[in-house]
């Protein structure tokens, strides 16, 4: 049996790395001359020239023009660029397609990214998966990817990642997800005949799914302890540390809408979740409105809306005064389709936090991210990007195995020969 550590140090693996690094650096800080890429992976002009040429053959980078100011030169502020074109490189966006499906309680989603990590397109779908079999569910948003998708793409598709508001493990088991109803399911076993093309499947927490979007491509990696909230009918949080996602013993880190809160027994979601925001303000008006209407009427400051809204900060403040005590982030970042209230109420859920949070916890700053409400199929379409810029890449596992299959048949065919020879001699 070969030894794991001359794998891992093989001419071969040393190459992929290469790759890997090459690749996520242009992902990273973009476009840059064949010199600074050389700088970046430490390599030396030649080794570099090896890497980059196998990349430009496979079609996974492209040389473009580009002016670029002398070596050693300062620009300006409104100083035009000196020099003459020079040739830069950067990935080709169209050399791989990456999925995000976010299967929601009431609502599905879209995300498609290049290879470049650009969304190139994206859906939402009002659908209330929780009132039909999970089979029905998961074949409806399948279809939405396969109306998003022209089918020229699912050839260059390297996987479909999936978020779902569920407490699983490391494997893409679903335990339990309870706003659903659903339990002990593998979702990649019922998406995978779906599909039109057989492609990589990864299952992950809807928290944890925006927790990974919204912190990958970043020049930087984001330091210190980050909190994820996404809220939506329910509240899931996810835990970032110096940018790496902390599941926690059994996947379930982070997930403070499910603190009890004191007196009543209920859990934080069922206080800033969704369902509780509107059935809140129904109670209080007798109207059916959708949260766009809400939110409108907080904005406007009707009183009946501004009450709802402040028992609303209020149990924010709560939920993310414990989470200080236990995990003392330094950042609180905010998503899902609810989080569009915070900006109307960030006064009232500052003040809160101020009562209630002792001096000797600072307060985290609060955030909302961009493009919140498709942040956890975003997340999931990262995902897959992210493993593609990894030695996971399938692309190394087929390498290797038509590897293992040549040298196979080499060994094969020098055994057949030495057989052939020695029956000869024999006879």
């Amino acid at each position: 049996m070969p030894d794991p550590v001359s794998l891992a140090s093989s001419p071969r693996r040393i190459r992929q790395a290469n790759e890997v690094a090459a690749l996520s650096a242009l992902h990273r800080f973009g476009p840059m001359s064949r010199a600074e890429l050389a700088r970046r992976l430490k390599l030396n002009r030649s080794s570099s020239g090896h890497i980059i040429a196998g990349l430009t053959t496979s079609g996974l980078v492209r040389e473009v023009n580009a002016s670029i100011p002398p070596r050693g030169s300062v620009l300006q502020s409104g100083q035009p660029r000196a020099g003459r074109p020079g040739i830069m490189l950067e990935l080709a966006p169209e050399a791989g397609t990456f999925l995000g499906i976010e299967v929601g309680v009431e609502h599905l989603s879209f995300v498609e990214l290049d290879l470049a990590g650009n969304v190139v397109a994206s859906t939402i779908e009002a659908y209330d998966c929780s009132v039909v079999p999970r089979e029905e569910a998961f074949a409806r948003a399948v279809t939405l990817a396969i109306e998003a998708l022209p089918s020229e793409k699912w050839a260059r598709c390297e996987g479909v990642g999936v978020s779902l508001p569920a407490q699983m493990g490391r494997s893409g088991f679903v335990r339990l997800a309870p706003l659903l109803g659903w339990r002990d399911f593998y979702p990649a076993d019922i998406i995978r005949p779906l599909l039109p093309a057989a492609v990589p499947i990864w299952v992950e927490n809807d928290a944890n799914a925006f927790a990974i979007g919204a912190t990958y491509a970043r020049e930087t990696a984001r330091r210190g302890v980050t909190l994820f909230l996404v809220m939506e009918t329910g509240v899931g949080g996810g835990i970032t540390v110096d940018g790496a996602l902390f599941r926690g013993g059994n996947g379930l880190a982070g997930e403070i809408g499910h603190l009890r809160m004191a007196g009543d027994g209920r859990d934080l979601e069922q206080l800033i979740g969704l369902e509780a925001l509107l059935s809140g303000y129904r109670h209080v008006t007798g109207k059916i409105t959708a949260l766009s209407q809400f939110l409108a009427d907080v904005q406007d400051r009707v009183p009946e809306a501004v009450t709802v809204a402040e028992g609303w900060s209020k149990a924010l403040a709560f939920g993310i005064t414990q989470a200080c005590r236990l995990i003392d982030p330094e950042q609180i970042v905010l998503g899902g389709s609810v989080a569009a209230l915070y900006p109307l109420v960030s006064a009232r859920v500052a003040a809160h936090l101020a009562a209630c949070q002792d001096s000797s916890f600072p307060l985290p700053t609060i955030v909302l991210n961009e493009g919140a409400s498709l942040g956890s199929a975003f997340g999931a379409a990262c995902m897959m990007h992210q493993r593609y810029l990894s030695l996971d890449n399938r692309r190394f596992a087929d390498e290797g195995a038509q590897e293992e299959k040549s040298a196979s048949g080499h060994r094969s065919s020098r055994a057949s020969r030495t057989n052939g020879a020695s029956a000869g001699a024999g006879g």
